[in-house]
């Protein structure tokens, strides 16, 4: 999926959105985590399993509709679960750790919820 993080940038920019990838994305990667282990410790890991998945995915989702360049369609549920699993996992820690994120920050065209977003 090195299409995904080649275009990542384009599709984060709004600081709203990054602060809610910043907030969401580690607890979707621990969500996922105890919903993997949930067999092997205690079924009760489900009960924060999967709101600690969900809730990035919703958060997410609308974070992803005040930018200007909405991520491209999904194809179908394998797609979609496909793309947010690389997305949480790989491409966002990726994109801070090579500083993609701090640059988007600091562009100066960066909205941060003060202004009018775009008109469609």
């Amino acid at each position: 999926m090195s299409w995904q993080f080649r275009n990542y940038p384009l599709g984060h920019r709004d600081r709203r959105n990054l602060a809610l990838h910043a907030a969401t994305a580690p607890l979707f990667v621990v969500g996922t985590c105890a919903a993997v282990l949930s067999p092997f410790i205690s079924l009760w890991l489900l009960a924060f399993a999967v709101p600690a998945v969900a809730l990035p995915l919703a958060a997410q989702g609308r974070g992803h509709r005040l930018e200007a360049n909405p991520p491209s369609p999904f194809l179908g549920p394998g797609d979609f679960a496909v793309r947010l699993f690389v997305e949480q996992w790989v491409t966002f820690p990726r994109y801070v750790l090579s500083g993609g994120f701090a640059r988007a920050w600091r562009e100066p065209g960066a909205r941060s919820g003060h202004e009018r977003p775009p008109k469609p």
